[in-house]
């Protein structure tokens, strides 16, 4: 079997370890004589597989006790939605930090909800840093804060987490939960797609603080009020089973690497492979600031993007996909979450510096 180096910005590559261990289970999860697919989510088996990949996320995370953790779907799309008419609590306005493409669509869904305060935008650089905090002008009567922590395609990174006074701090964390520790009790409510650094696309995980949910508009649907999927241990309705199922195997694959601190050592050597090498040559172009640089998602072009197709097919042919940009701002991307591995990077960095040399 051949596997190839899958730099996909989403649905990303998985742990080996996790993706055997879950085909020797296909058939018989634990003498169960079912598949995990198979289960009701609501038999005994089912919810055991839940509550160990619960516990084992907040013992990775270090989650308060004081926040609940949600297993939904819908993806951060539908987060887009389901945190105004959550957390609104009768207010009018919610502050937003416009950062990048993922920003401008939370931006323009909650403007359905509410009125809407960019109280920072990157949007005139082209999205190539997180503006200073000093910077943002913040509304202390907002019902909340918004960010997205990580931009995939402008790859552009929080590493600081804002202080947002006594009015809670979202952050869409979609691409870089589970990729490093995190201060859980400075945030009022986490939330992200599983498809990067959890599991396979179909499940959102939803980490929100106690006194924030029970609240809902009266619009809200059921399934999407916080407060009734955690009084029902987020099986209000049927939640994506098997996605919980692999990202519990994830959290223990996590585990076993050491934990987060040890995934941030990981994917910071990872990440400084490349930029080290984006840096020594003018052949790339890195275009996001260094202290904002993303350590999940590298973005860069080729100093003549003629050269673009010739680039991809001679990766395609080494067994590295994925790397063509977003359709929005064009060149490369690499995506490098938890499950790539250095080697990975070394390969890409070594085809790069070849790439150049015969056609720079």
């Amino acid at each position: 079997m051949t596997r190839v180096f899958n730099f996909s910005a989403g649905p990303a590559a998985l742990p080996e370890p996790v993706l055997r261990k879950a085909a020797e289970e296909m058939l018989d999860w634990h003498g169960s004589g079912m598949s995990v697919m198979e289960m009701s989510h609501r038999g005994k088996e089912f919810i055991a597989i839940h509550a160990e990949a619960e516990s084992l996320l907040r013992e990775l995370l270090v989650v308060p006790a004081n926040y609940k953790v949600l297993f939904l779907q819908g993806g951060a799309i539908g987060q887009n939605a389901f945190v105004p008419m959550n957390l609104l609590r009768g207010k009018a306005s919610a502050d937003y930090v416009n950062t990048g493409e993922w920003s401008k669509k939370s931006i323009k869904e909650a403007k359905k909800y509410c009125t809407v305060n960019v109280a920072a935008s990157a949007e005139a650089s082209h999205f190539t840093y997180v503006p200073k905090q000093d910077a943002w002008k913040l509304d202390p009567n907002a019902a909340y804060v918004h960010i997205c922590s990580n931009e995939t395609i402008g790859g552009v990174e929080y590493h600081w987490t804002p202080d947002t006074g006594e009015v809670p701090l979202v952050a869409d964390m979609s691409s870089n939960l589970m990729s490093r520790p995190v201060d859980v009790g400075r945030y009022g409510l986490i939330y992200g797609g599983a498809q990067k650094n959890i599991g396979p696309a179909g499940l959102t995980i939803v980490i929100v603080r106690d006194d924030l949910i029970g609240h809902a508009s009266a619009v809200t649907p059921s399934a999407f009020d916080y407060k009734q999927q955690a009084d029902n241990d987020s099986m209000l309705n049927t939640p994506p089973t098997y996605a919980i199922y692999i990202a519990g195997l994830v959290f223990q694959w996590l585990k076993a690497q050491g934990g987060l601190a040890a995934m941030e050592a990981h994917n910071r050597a990872k990440a400084a492979l490349l930029y080290d090498y984006l840096d020594s040559t003018s052949f790339y172009t890195s275009p996001v600031a260094r202290e904002d640089r993303s350590l999940m998602n590298v973005p860069f072009k080729l100093r003549d993007d003629s050269l673009d197709e010739a680039f991809l097919k001679g990766a395609q042919v080494r067994k590295m996909l994925q790397l063509k940009g977003h359709r929005s701002v064009g060149g490369m991307r690499a995506s490098i979450y938890n499950a790539m591995p250095v080697e990975g990077v070394k390969t890409l960095v070594a085809y790069m510096k070849e790439f150049e040399a015969s056609h720079g």
